[in-house]
């Protein structure tokens, strides 16, 4: 974990790639999970019998799922101290070049694409996450966050 303690080091830091992370597990329990909060039951999620017999062998992650993650692996790659607060802002770009086969197993790498000084106490910071399968060819997701680190006034 890499720990950023002023704007200067944040912007030292563009360019450069954090991680990766450690293996996470996609279990049929947490798709059909998120399927529920989601309201999307498609059976290429949700049916182990009817999803093995489908064009991917297997049931598969929602690339909604997938992405959802990003904060989640992000935050095990770096941090932002001494600020008062940190929200995620959007996303520029999203994409799945393939999918999260169910019982795989995935992990991340972010590099800060871009860090822009907002104002006089905020800086607004793109990080590109790219999501790998473990043993695939392409990434699962590619996704660049936008989050705003606001700091108390000097």
């Amino acid at each position: 974990m890499e720990i950023f303690r002023s704007v200067a080091e944040l912007e030292k830091a563009v360019g450069r790639e954090l991680g990766p992370t450690d293996w996470f597990l996609v279990g049929q329990s947490r798709v059909d999970g998120f399927a529920d909060v989601t309201e999307d039951h498609q059976w290429i999620h949700v049916d182990p019998e009817r999803g093995a017999a489908g064009p991917f062998g297997a049931t598969v992650a929602h690339g909604f799922l997938t992405v959802s993650l990003v904060p989640f692996f992000v935050n095990q790659l770096r941090r932002v101290e001494g600020v008062r607060m940190g929200v995620n802002y959007g996303l520029n770009r999203v994409r799945f070049p393939s999918p999260v086969r169910v019982g795989s197993r995935i992990r991340a790498r972010t590099t800060m694409a871009e860090l822009e000084q907002v104002d006089d106490t905020t800086v607004q910071m793109v990080l590109r996450t790219v999501i790998e399968v473990e043993g695939g060819s392409k990434p699962a997701c590619v996704a660049d966050l936008v989050s705003r680190y606001y700091y108390d006034p000097a």
